[in-house]
């Protein structure tokens, strides 16, 4: 050992903490208490004098909890502002530096091997990691009398590295409803069910006996947050209290967050351990890691799979030198079945291996506590490799839906610092192929995975299917559809021909077309006596149609764009009718475009798939339509105008991309069509100031057609339209479709010589022929507008 490098980073302490609300010592402590408890154990741990070791700490490490890993998250009791340094004041340490780790499963071990790593390269001399989760006491004292206030404002340096979300969530995703951790893993769950050829009851017991050993070894942990041991059959039995959370997954095998818990671990070198005095029978070091992570969820080509995963804990192995059996002792992280049973396949283990395959009992039953789980896991780990010196122990942290693994191997034989090879494994997983996705689906296809969820609305399908060209569709069940959820719950539907809608509310899958028509069927063209939220004028061939929310400044609702929608395709289908105008009730606004009262409110948002007012999406634009903006067009109601093919504007108008004021971007067009009508970049400093231009600066950029005295923006656009009107129906048709075609070629001879199928139509059309003879004989012509 003594001709180890001094900078060899050693393992000196570990500490867990945890309460349960039951218990007589009970005492309600925050997240930041919890993980004080946690630390000062592990200072304790060390051997050495405790305050000693805290002041030769140079960086302090929190993993997030719950209420700080997303926007918006409850934080009931309140919060610290700078989590890592109001732990540190509690031990009496001053580091230089503080972490805020992102989020995931995966990251108290990828704390503990970052700051190993620094140690080993001397950039830190001895740190501590921590995390912990209050949840259960603050859902225990949200409503107590008082209720206490477990928030600081701490301040100080803190690399905050963020939620770590990106690549986890999406629009698409959440409007499936694959907004929670159960649901997303028992899709692949239920993929990986069918790969193995197993039946329902065959898996459900299958899952039991993969988690009945761990609830064994959680009876026993005076940390664990449910200490009850379970046999396989009562773990894969749907009871009452075993109520179903997504199929496959009953409550008692998806991962226990209602936990007090927290836990910590001091890093140093061994330079700093000699000074400090720490016994050598506490040091225990890393031999192995590897960190790798999958690709998107969605774009994988297996979803009963994880190749980075297995292949990251292989590679900790590969790097330790040693094989799955020379293991004393196991961890594999546990928050559902399928996170263990996928790495113990890959490493050759089975459930009733009789080292275990968990040190703490799992996260169902010793509790998932938070993001931190893994750090109790190290904790135990170390305590009891120290009990039996020269073992090997493996802990394997999964994070978001198997999507980041880090494995480790930790020992008390002693061992220089061993880099890992997994920046060029991730190199060689990143170029395997992807699976192209449809956004919006339609037509024939096959599902290629499944679940249903259980809340309190009753049960809800999601598939995800191959439509016939290969692509991948997320899609919804109808809640009417009880054959298909019949299918889903009690038959064996992976690979079962399907039929698959979009809409703007997402994609709708049924067993047919037929049931799909029954269901959902395809809106007729047609206008309604009334609206609720639009006003509609028919004048000969002009329709005009008002935005009726002047309370809301013309401010638009799913429910109101669901109606412009249904307007607007009317209006393109009804033969009779050859210009539009569009405007807003009122003087003051044209359209304050998405209603954000109404989007704070936590009602369920969605857009046609014709975009905002069924306009700024639609593809078919094949008849004229003129805003008459008759006050500010903000946000989505500028992007509204810059769908119109023509723009009349009153004098006191103003137009704005507004979004990124508050917190929004301009994603119904405002960031594709602005770049395109003016100078680029004077559409960047409008789209990143939101800054307001008037009608005469508009119309001086080529924004508005035409700017009219305050309170005529609708008598201007009548009088733009009466001039259109003139004009063949038909040739207007034409001239806009051969623009639409030839808007993205960049040649002007090739975009000449294009060939339209709308000039052969013109060719036989009546109007053509209307035209010419009208010409000859000197008359107004007769469009016949075919």
């Amino acid at each position: 050992m003594d001709d180890l490098d001094p900078n060899t980073p050693v393992l000196v302490g570990v500490g867990q903490a945890a309460e349960r609300i039951d218990d007589p010592e009970y005492r309600g402590l925050s997240a930041v208490e919890l993980a004080a408890v946690a630390v000062r154990a592990a200072l304790t741990d060390t051997g050495a004098d405790p305050a000693a070791v805290a002041a030769r700490l140079d960086t302090v490490a929190g993993v997030r909890q719950f209420e700080i890993s997303t926007p918006g998250a409850p934080a009931p009791l309140g919060k610290s502002d700078n989590y890592p340094r109001s732990v540190a004041d509690r031990i009496g340490a001053d580091p230089a530096h503080a972490i805020l780790e992102v989020g995931g499963g995966q990251s108290s071990q990828h704390l503990v091997i970052e700051l190993a790593r620094a140690i080993a390269d001397g950039t830190c001399r001895a740190a501590a990691v921590f995390g912990s989760e209050a949840i259960s006491t603050a859902r225990h004292l949200a409503t107590a009398d008082p209720r206490p206030d477990f928030t600081e404002t701490r301040g100080g340096q803190l690399a905050d590295r963020g939620y770590g979300l990106s690549g986890m969530v999406s629009r698409y995703s959440a409007a499936h409803g694959l907004t929670d951790a159960p649901t997303q893993y028992a899709l692949f769950e239920n993929a990986r069910r069918a790969r193995s050829g197993r039946s329902r009851e065959q898996y459900a017991r299958e899952m039991g006996e993969w988690f009945a050993p761990l609830s064994r070894i959680a009876a026993k942990n005076p940390y664990a947050a449910a200490p009850v041991e379970r046999g396989a059959d009562e773990l894969a039995t749907v009871t009452d209290r075993n109520r179903l959370i997504a199929d496959p997954y009953p409550r008692f095998l998806v991962a226990r967050d209602q936990v007090n818990q927290g836990a910590a671990v001091v890093l140093t070198s061994i330079a700093v351990a000699r000074e400090l005095g720490v016994p050598r029978a506490k040091w225990v070091f890393l031999h192995g890691h590897a960190e790798l992570h999958e690709q998107q969820m969605l774009a994988r080509p297996d979803l009963a799979e994880a190749p980075a995963l297995v292949r990251a804990a292989r590679h900790a192995l590969e790097v330790a030198g040693i094989g799955a059996g020379e293991l004393a002792t196991i961890d594999l992280y546990s928050c559902f079945p399928i996170s263990l049973s996928l790495i113990a396949d890959g490493l050759g283990l089975r459930p009733d291996d009789p080292r275990g395959l968990t040190v703490t009992g799992g996260l169902p039953f010793f509790g998932g506590a938070g993001n931190n789980y893994s750090m109790h896991a190290i904790a135990e780990t170390v305590a009891r490799l120290r009990t039996t010196p020269g073992g090997y122990g493996f802990v394997g942290a999964n994070g978001g839906t198997l999507s980041k693994y880090s494995a480790a191997v930790y020992s008390t034989v002693p061992a220089a610092w061993r880099e890992d090879r997994s920046p060029q494994l991730q190199a060689d997983l990143d170029t395997r192929p992807t699976v192209e996705v449809a956004i919006a689906a339609n037509g024939p296809g096959t599902i290629e995975t499944y679940t249903v969820k259980y809340g309190r609305r009753g049960p809800f399908g999601i598939v995800i299917g191959r439509l016939g060209d290969g692509r991948r569709f997320l899609a919804t069940v109808d809640p009417a559809d009880t054959d298909l959820l019949t299918t889903l719950t009690t038959g064996d539907p992976i690979g079962l021909p399907v039929y698959v809608r979009s809409s703007g509310k997402g994609n709708r899958v049924t067993a047919t077309r037929d049931r799909m028509d029954q269901l959902h069927p395809v809106r007729v063209p047609a206008f309604r006596e009334t609206y609720e939220f639009a006003e509609i004028r028919r004048d000969g061939r002009l329709l005009e149609v008002t935005i009726n929310r002047p309370e809301a400044r013309n401010a638009l609702t799913p429910q109101a764009n669901e109606e412009l929608d249904e307007i607007f395709d009317a209006y393109f289908a009804d033969p009779d009718l050859w210009v539009a105008i569009l405007t807003g009730a009122g003087d003051r606004s044209f359209s304050a475009g998405n209603d954000l009262r109404y989007a704070a409110s936590g009602k369920p948002m969605w857009i046609p798939e014709n975009g905002f007012a069924g306009l700024t999406g639609r593809r078919a634009m094949t008849k004229p339509v003129i805003a008459a903006v008759n006050g500010f067009a903000m946000g989505g109601g500028f992007e509204i105008a810059l769908a119109c093919h023509l723009v009349v504007a009153d004098e006191t108008a103003q137009f704005a991309l507004s979004e990124v004021r508050v917190g929004l971007v301009a994603g119904a067009g405002g960031l594709v069509r602005l770049p395109r009508a003016v100078p680029p970049k004077l559409a960047t400093e409008l789209i990143l100031t939101g800054k307001r231009i008037p009608a005469a600066e508009a119309h001086r950029l080529g924004l508005v057609n035409r700017v009219v005295p305050a309170g005529t923006a609708l008598a201007g656009a009548r009088a733009l339209a009466a001039e259109i009107l003139t004009g063949s129906p038909t040739s207007v048709r034409a001239s806009l479709q051969v623009m639409n075609e030839t808007a993205a070629v960049t040649d002007v001879v090739d975009a000449v010589n294009h060939p339209s199928r709308a000039l052969d139509d013109l060719m036989i059309s009546e109007d053509m022929r209307e035209g010419l003879l009208a010409f000859g004989a000197g008359r107004p012509p007769h469009w016949k507008n075919r």
